[in-house]
């Protein structure tokens, strides 16, 4: 792939922030107060999903520095422990991460557009995937245009969003304080907190998305860290003052069990001529993190057909340089996922399939300074940042567990079929 048809710092940057703002923000908070009702418990929640993602963040910006190459955690883990749990990694990637995930976010604008349009929910799911398949079969240039365009008017909406309270009478706004109270200190602790965090570690899934292009960026070595770390921090910044805003604007029982808690806001605030506006604003949007993941996710299957023979359609690229097949096997796949998903179900699923391979890499990072004693990068406070991150998923994950385990085992019924195609592929004709 030659200088013009890589991608740029600002598109690296905003494929991270893309990856990240998507549903999860605009409509997890829906989960999470009922078993948290407190202003102050629900932003330290947030805050708390804020630094994990920078810790790994700050880990996996190492792990690429030192590795050099796209593909995420299917070729990080593939080189640092063992081909079979790359593969594995990769097959998850496929199946959740990127094409469950795209049916997450598609189901979510459709719920957005429904408000203005009145069609049915899957239907406009199905023609978001397919309107955003087909701008990225242009390639990097028609992809990363509309890619930046689509994030800058996210960026937008968050601010109006964030400041518009201000310029409102706020008679009707809810009573939410965001003091600590004496009661707080037990919701942290509960498993409640644990199991809510679950739906934020969701929102912040992508902080990792840079990784899976790095061999597609200009000055990888500078420009992915800087991707992952000032991508990260951008979303950070906006899901704590989103999430303020929300509960500023509408109460616990306004919010409880929404999905479009950004269509909950935008009526309150605006009435229902403007809120409709804003639902068709807010489905435009959240088409930023459909595009974000239809360029990270190709290039996983991509890697993948390049390494094995029997999958080697997959790295078939069209005159645009995008691998056209695994475009649109991942569309197709998500496609199906919109027709039998069930939105809670789904984001519960991603979330737990995605933290064991993303712990399973930031303790790599152990291997990697052995193996690589000098790299261009190195993540401040070493060894605390990967030991933070490890602990908080793990406690995550064995809570969610206790509540949902049938989320866990479907989890890990996937990886083990991932290494069972591992053991076909991996044969030698």
């Amino acid at each position: 792939m030659n200088h013009k048809n890589k991608y740029t710092l600002s598109v690296g940057i905003a494929v991270v922030v893309a990856n990240m703002i998507g549903t999860g923000v605009f409509t997890s908070l829906g989960y999470q107060v009922g078993s948290l009702p407190s202003g102050f418990a629900i932003l330290f929640l947030w805050a708390l999903g804020g630094v994990v993602a920078l810790c790994g963040a700050f880990t996996y910006a190492e792990i690429a520095a030192s590795l050099k190459k796209s593909g995420g955690e299917y070729y990080y883990l593939g080189q640092l422990y063992h081909p079979a749990v790359g593969f594995s990694a990769g097959w998850i990637s496929l199946l959740v991460g990127f094409a469950g995930a795209i049916s997450a976010v598609a189901i979510a604008i459709g719920e957005y557009a429904h408000e203005l349009l009145g069609i049915p929910v899957k239907m406009i799911a199905i023609a978001a995937i397919a309107v955003v398949t087909g701008i990225h079969w242009f390639g990097v240039k028609a992809g990363g245009l509309a890619q930046n365009i689509l994030t800058t008017l996210k960026l937008l909406l968050i601010l109006v969003f964030c400041i518009a309270p201000f310029f409102i009478p706020a008679g009707s706004f809810s009573e939410i304080t965001f003091w600590p109270k004496s009661s707080d200190a037990g919701l942290v602790f509960s498993s409640g907190f644990a199991v809510s965090l679950v739906y934020v570690v969701y929102a912040y899934s992508g902080w990792n998305a840079a990784a899976y292009i790095a061999g597609n960026l200009e000055n990888q070595e500078k420009n992915l860290p800087r991707s992952l770390i000032l991508g990260t921090l951008v979303v950070v910044t906006s899901y704590i003052l989103l999430n303020a805003t929300f509960l500023h604007v509408a109460n616990f029982h306004e919010l409880e069990g929404k999905n479009d808690i950004g269509n909950v806001v935008a009526f309150k605030l605006f009435g229902p001529a403007v809120g409709a506006v804003f639902a068709a604003l807010f489905s435009t949007a959240l088409l930023s993190t459909l595009s974000a993941m239809t360029i990270a996710g190709p290039r996983v299957l991509e890697a993948m057909g390049d390494d094995y023979p029997r999958l080697k359609q997959f790295s078939a690229t069209n005159r645009f340089d995008m691998p056209y097949i695994a475009l649109l096997v991942q569309g197709g796949w998500a496609v199906f996922l919109v027709l039998v998903s069930d939105f809670k179900q789904i984001i519960q699923y991603i979330t737990v399939s995605l933290s064991v391979f993303a712990l399973l890499t930031v303790a790599g990072i152990v291997i990697v300074r052995k193996r690589y004693p000098v790299s261009s990068y190195r993540m401040p406070l070493y060894p605390l940042v990967p030991v933070f991150f490890i602990a908080v998923t793990l406690w995550m994950i064995y809570f969610e567990f206790t509540k949902n385990p049938l989320v866990v085992l479907y989890s890990g019924g996937t990886i083990v079929s991932g290494l069972l195609v591992y053991m076909w592929v991996s044969k030698k004709r």
